[in-house]
């Protein structure tokens, strides 16, 4: 072998290496430093529009941060489209299509801040995303429901089943940009509920992946596969942080969903929902798995690192279940006709919005009363010999 070639090869295999070392070290990193990259301005859940688009005001230094007007709502309240970076792969990415589910559009912000910021250890990490990848988003793409902190629309009609007949002006934002860029990969990010485990364990869902399926046969293509491989190197990242508590949601076909049909469309689509995780009711520790997921994701992509990943990893990820109740009282002893009878009372803190829906309070519900045995507590007291009156 000459000289040309052995440092040629010398110079690959640093290349490689420091690609490697990069992405087993990104997640870490993204960790440690969070708290420069969160957005300070945003801390609470129940945040309004009017207080994201004083965010979204904000001078920012990098040049490769655009927003634009994606059009308004039916009340008529501005939804935006930002993009970050120039690269040829386009990735889209929305929050709040479900007004009520805000986690990841406050990730979405500390995203902005991320990209926005100086020369520092993660400047290779930006320059590479933002040389291979457009990412464009929409964070809170339904204001009116943000504003009631409630799932639905204006209309109390879900968006994510308006994908078919596409009437209302939220549902032909998302497809007219989804026409516009037709995105190589698509983050579609939601709050599910805090009550999932991990399969029949008692751990919380704290989160949720999915590649969704394009039709009811379930069938694997290129799209879906490589939405697969990005999962499973997500949750190996992820993995570091809250182990034991990522689940895959179920894939059954809804042919009106956007998600089922962006891969459809020939989105590779990743669909992220956060859940529970104890005594976190602001959702900022989930905000921050958010943050971490979405900027190694990003960089998966640009890398192509993903494609290392196999379907086996994916396939093995354990699919949710409602198996976790806030409070689980076990071995109670109840008495009828002086007769007694041993039972378990499933209790939950359901969250109520105030007059302003700024503020919250919970209302607590006996949920389930039986041989709960096979369910599980966020918290659990043991009531042997204990008699309910």
């Amino acid at each position: 072998m000459n000289t040309k070639a052995i440092l040629l090869t010398i110079l690959i295999s640093i290349t490689i290496f420091g690609v490697v070392v990069a992405q087993n070290n990104l997640s870490q990193m993204l960790y440690d430093t969070y708290p420069q990259f969160k957005e300070n301005e945003i801390i609470e859940k129940r945040f309004s529009h009017e207080e994201l688009m004083d965010v979204l005001k904000k001078n920012h230094k990098s040049d490769l941060i655009k927003i634009v007007d994606a059009g308004h709502s039916i009340e008529g309240r501005e939804i935006k489209l930002i993009r970050i970076g120039t690269g040829p792969i386009n990735v889209l990415a929305w929050s709040q299509m479900h007004g009520d589910e805000s986690t990841a559009t406050m990730a979405l912000l500390d995203l902005i801040k991320f990209f926005d910021s100086g020369n520092d250890e993660f400047s290779d990490v930006r320059n590479l995303i933002t040389e291979k990848v457009s990412f464009y988003f929409i964070p809170m793409l339904n204001p009116d429901g943000t504003e009631n902190f409630t799932r639905r629309n204006d209309m109390d009609i879900d968006i994510n089943r308006d994908a078919l007949r596409l009437q209302f002006p939220e549902s032909k934002i998302l497809k007219s940009v989804q026409d516009s860029l037709k995105p190589a990969f698509a983050f579609n990010l939601h709050d599910q509920s805090t009550r999932y485990t991990v399969g029949n364990s008692y751990k919380a869902a704290t989160i949720s992946f999915l590649a969704p399926a394009f039709n009811y046969q379930k069938d694997i293509n290129e799209v879906r596969e490589n939405a697969m491989k990005l999962i499973a190197y997500l949750k190996k990242e992820l993995d570091h942080f809250i182990p034991g508590h990522i689940a895959k949601y179920s894939d059954d076909f809804e042919p009106r969903a956007f998600g089922d049909n962006f891969v459809k469309w020939g989105s590779s689509l990743i669909l992220i929902e956060s859940g529970g995780w104890k005594n976190n009711y602001e959702k900022q520790f989930l905000r921050k798995i958010n943050f971490i997921a979405l900027v190694s994701g990003l960089y998966s992509i640009a890398s192509g690192s993903y494609n290392n990943e196999s379907l086996e990893d994916y396939e093995a990820i354990p699919e949710n279940k409602e198996k976790l109740f806030d409070l689980l009282l076990r071995n109670v002893t109840t008495v009828n006709d002086g007769k007694e009878y041993l039972i378990d009372i499933g209790i939950n803190q359901n969250e109520e919005g105030t007059s302003n829906n700024r503020d919250f309070y919970f209302d607590g519900v006996i949920e389930d009363v039986g041989d709960l045995s096979t369910f599980y507590g966020y918290d659990e007291i043991d009531c042997k010999g204990m008699k309910l009156e």
